[in-house]
């Protein structure tokens, strides 16, 4: 699959938000690359791109389209509409 067709999640150990929406997306299927950004300098230049200078996690792509700490609702929303390839099963 195509970087810009595909939905990246970026975290970094110990966030309680990150592991929060590790779990809802499995449980939901959502397919996904999963990028720690304390071992990967330039996904946490992406991040710090496109969250205002700053490392905030997490922080998800999706086909391109960045959505900095985002809720599970606007995450599927944008899944959706966007890359909805990544969906498995009915839980969207």
């Amino acid at each position: 699959m195509a970087e810009n067709e595909e939905v990246v999640l970026y975290w970094r150990p110990r966030c309680p938000y990150c592991v929060k929406l590790r779990l809802i997306l499995a449980l939901k299927g959502l397919r996904c690359r999963k990028v720690n950004i304390w071992r990967d300098p330039e996904a946490a230049a992406v991040v710090r791109s496109v969250a205002g200078g700053y490392e905030t996690v997490p922080t998800v792509t999706v086909a391109g389209r960045a959505l900095v700490n985002p809720s599970v609702s606007q995450l599927m929303e944008t899944v959706r509409a966007h890359a909805p390839h990544a969906l498995r099963g009915a839980s969207h």
